[in-house]
């Protein structure tokens, strides 16, 4: 009986007893049986990823929740969260000097930078490692310097740099796994779009934390927040970015549906609300939300591959083209969802080939995903022998214990 079986399966009873559910009702929702579900609890099972993860939406928990004990290895190559980043967060002080406030242009140059190189990056924590901390104090100095009187101009251009700057953040420390940080960042996005009057960059904001919120295990408050951000932007006048913008909270309300288990209605409003508005607005990356009719197929193989209907989320994965989508968060969740579909249908060899292709292209979001850790510990255990070997050192690579 090994450790992390024990681990794992405490987690679970633990989160799901104090949820005050029978593990009838948990086990009957994520279609397994209470005494499959009793092992697991046990020590005795160790789940597969796919009911690790329906176990984990059923109790309104992110994955990394009942994973985070069970394998406390970061990726090999940093922390998980740049301790620089974190103490500019927390306190502005760890690189605060005695300089002049950068202006609103160059900081507007410096955002922009660190937007383009956190979208294409394959190092792109390391890279952000550098950048973020003097990024944030520097901003910081900025809008503390803007609310001089007759700075008025000044300050909204300073506003709008820091609601950009704290939607890089939100998407940083999501991924890290900082929830708590990543809900600061995005308050602080919202304040600042909203003081700047600035209502794509609002909707940005209610976008960024929909997508927190849906992390976190809360998919009826994203769908809550969507809706208020569809709302605001029906007072604005309608321009391409401004339909993106609707479109991408329209799939954040898509997502809450499907993390609800509402698959039908995720693929109707999938449907006949964000992919009118996709074929209307074409591709864009408004708010750096990468909308468009591709990103709307994207949901589509998400929706039917958690609906289990894998065969058909591989015939609309067939369909997509990714090159030209300049966002690698979006091609990483592509690959993994298609890995994800070769992993249900027991296809190793395809999940192996997609992983190792995953780990070439973005090495660092490998090591931090949870489904992808839990992938590669499994497939190690039940690959074919002439697999094996590549099984193994992918695994070791990304710093997951077998």
């Amino acid at each position: 009986m090994g450790a992390p079986k024990l681990i794992i399966g405490r987690r679970v009873r633990e989160v799901r007893e104090r949820s005050g559910r029978t593990q009838a009702a948990i086990a009957g929702l994520c279609a397994i049986t209470v005494d499959y579900l009793s092992q697991i609890e046990r020590g005795l099972k160790t789940p597969s990823v796919d009911v690790l993860w329906a176990i984990s939406r059923e109790l309104g928990v992110p994955l990394t929740h009942l994973l985070e004990q069970e394998d406390n290895r970061q990726a090999p190559t940093e922390p998980l969260i740049a301790p620089g980043v974190a103490a500019a967060l927390l306190g502005y002080q760890a690189v605060l000097g005695d300089d002049a406030p950068v202006d609103a242009v160059r900081l507007r140059e410096r955002v922009e930078s660190a937007w383009a190189s956190w979208q294409s990056e394959p190092a792109r924590f390391t890279a952000a490692a550098k950048v973020l901390p003097q990024l944030i104090v520097d901003v910081e100095q900025a809008l503390r310097a803007s609310r001089a009187p007759g700075e008025a101009a000044l300050r909204r251009d300073v506003l709008r740099c820091a609601a950009d700057l704290y939607g890089l953040l939100r998407s940083y420390c999501r991924r890290a796994g900082r929830t708590d940080l990543s809900l600061m960042v995005a308050d602080r996005a919202l304040r600042a779009a909203e003081d700047a009057a600035d209502p794509i960059r609002t909707a940005t904001a209610h976008w960024n934390l929909g997508h927190i919120l849906i992390g976190d295990g809360q998919p009826e408050a994203a769908g809550e927040v969507a809706r208020q951000g569809v709302a605001r932007l029906g007072h604005v006048p309608a321009t391409r970015d401004s339909v993106a913008m609707k479109g991408a909270l329209e799939l954040v309300a898509v997502v809450a549906l499907g993390r609800r288990r509402r698959h039908h209605q995720a693929r109707e409003h999938l449907l006949s609300v964000a992919g009118p508005l996709a074929d209307q607005a074409g591709e864009t990356n408004a708010g750096r939300t990468v909308f468009g009719p591709t990103n709307v197929g994207l949901h589509l193989l998400s929706i039917e591959m958690e609906a289990g209907e894998t065969g058909e989320a591989l015939r609309v994965a067939d369909q997509l083209i990714m090159d030209h989508i300049p966002s690698l968060e979006r091609r990483f969740t592509f690959d993994l969802d298609v890995a994800r579909c070769h992993f249900q249908r027991r296809e190793d060899a395809a999940v192996l080939l997609r992983l190792i292709d995953l780990e070439a292209e973005a090495p660092q979001d490998l090591a931090r995903s949870p489904v992808a850790r839990e992938m590669a510990r499994e497939l190690v255990s039940r690959v074919r022998p002439t697999l094996r070997r590549q099984a193994t050192g992918l695994a070791d690579r990304i710093g997951v214990v077998c």
